[in-house]
């Protein structure tokens, strides 16, 4: 085999993955960007070029603006504190304690379920009189709250289920990432007197930041494309206090019809993610230590 031929056999080898790269996301995305900046086709009449005016009319839609403020609150909460205790869960299973493996396979039983799944056990919890948490609530005299019923205890309850289901998703990658740190760490840092809370934040806190920064850009992302739980629990309501962008995106899209201004939608919330992304990567790859 001469040199010229040898230079294509990486790009062949590349050829399968680079395939379904381009034909699963970067043609779609080109696709709606495409269809944000026309009209949608009605019955009689096809779609006409209309440039910025679904942006435009996004920028007027009270609901959308409603829907990103709720998507950011969601993000801001769940992902810090999901984060937070699948480190802590992870710390704690990684230690030789009785019963280790039963731990591990409760706090990943979440993260296998399905989210209809899910969904339909957390609406059981959250029924007013005949849920888990109102029996509960009634059996200490605390009286009865309608969780998914009021605007202000809505969005938290979900924020909840998101909670419970993915920290042991997280777990699992911090697991593997201490299972990785050596022993000899550990041994030193005990020779030196470093308590357990310094060999945590000066050893191994900077080992696993190559994990959090892979853990903080999924979360955030799974944080932006929840539907499956609101169409389940709340379907956007009460009065939109759930209403989030994916699920907003849903309903423009297939109840309304409106395909084009779902584009645009969909376009704001790829541009948004992909800054996200991006300003994530500058802060955290700059404080990352790969071994």
């Amino acid at each position: 085999m001469n040199r010229s031929s040898a230079s294509w056999v990486p790009w062949l080898l590349l050829l399968p993955a680079l395939v379904l790269l381009v034909a699963f996301t970067h043609y779609p995305a080109a696709a709606t960007l495409w269809h944000s900046v026309f009209s949608t086709a009605r019955a009689g009449a096809s779609s006409v070029y209309v440039g910025p005016e679904n942006y435009q009319a996004l920028a007027d839609d009270p609901v959308f603006w409603q829907a990103l403020r709720n998507n950011l609150l969601f993000a801001l909460v769940t992902v810090p504190v999901a984060i937070v205790l699948s480190i802590v869960m992870a710390l704690w299973v990684h230690r030789q304690v009785p019963g280790r493996a039963l731990l591990r396979l409760a706090y990943f039983t979440p993260a296998i379920l399905p989210m209809i799944a899910v969904a339909n056990i957390w609406l059981f919890f959250y029924t007013p009189q005949y849920g888990l948490i109102a029996q509960i609530s009634q059996a200490f005299g605390w009286g009865d709250h309608n969780w998914l019923g009021q605007p202000g205890t809505a969005l938290p309850a979900l924020m909840v289920v998101t909670i419970w289901k993915e920290a042991g998703f997280f777990m699992i990658f911090y697991l593997a990432a201490l299972q990785q740190i050596s022993p000899t760490l550990a041994e030193a840092a005990a020779l030196e007197g470093a308590s357990r809370w310094q060999f945590f934040r000066r050893v191994q806190w900077p080992l696993l930041m190559p994990t959090t920064v892979f853990v903080v850009i999924n979360a955030v992302i799974n944080a932006f494309r929840l539907v499956d739980h609101v169409v389940v629990m709340t379907r956007g309501g009460p009065d939109n206090a759930t209403q989030l962008l994916l699920y907003y995106i849903y309903q423009v899209a297939f109840s309304f019809w409106d395909t084009s201004y779902a584009a645009a939608l969909t376009v704001v919330l790829l541009t948004l993610l992909a800054i996200v992304a991006f300003v994530k990567f500058r802060l955290l790859d700059s404080r990352t230590h790969y071994q």
